[in-house]
């Protein structure tokens, strides 16, 4: 279903990546450690609330080719961007969205990403993104809504 999504503002920590030979899996799982262990979400100052985005952006072509990761919080603005970290802003616009739910350790994400590159819609590979906010506290029971930029 599509859905109409607002400029936001995000900071974060950031990793370039591609999805050849499996490099995202590991690339990505490291910058979450770090986010998680160094307790990054406390460093970033201005948050909107404690809502986590992951998010999947400088695209190099699609989904096959280089693109970077941010994890991060929503913010006001990008006027106070940390030393190592990044800020960006995702532009409004439409959206496609899916759930993935279930058991995070059971890779519900990836399985609803690999849903998404079979699913044969049209995207335009802006910034896409996922939402970790109250209803995956329970990680036994979670639902991560994905954001997916379509024309």
């Amino acid at each position: 279903m599509s859905e109409s999504v607002e400029q936001f503002y995000l900071i974060g920590i950031a990793v370039r990546t591609t999805n050849e030979n499996e490099k995202a899996a590991t690339d990505i799982s490291k910058l979450w450690d770090r986010f998680l262990s160094e307790n990054m979400i406390e460093q970033i100052p201005g948050k909107i609330d404690h809502t986590v985005y992951s998010v999947y952006t400088e695209y190099e072509k699609d989904f096959t080719k280089p693109y970077t990761t941010i994890l991060g919080c929503r913010v006001a603005n990008l006027n106070n961007v940390p030393d190592g970290f990044k800020g960006i802003s995702i532009e409004g616009g439409n959206y496609m969205k899916f759930t993935a739910k279930g058991k995070l350790s059971d890779y519900i994400v990836i399985q609803e990403w690999m849903k998404i590159w079979n699913s044969g819609i049209q995207r335009i590979y802006t910034a896409d993104f996922e939402v970790y906010g109250h209803k995956t506290s329970d990680p036994e029971n979670a639902e991560v809504d994905i954001f997916i930029a379509i024309p």
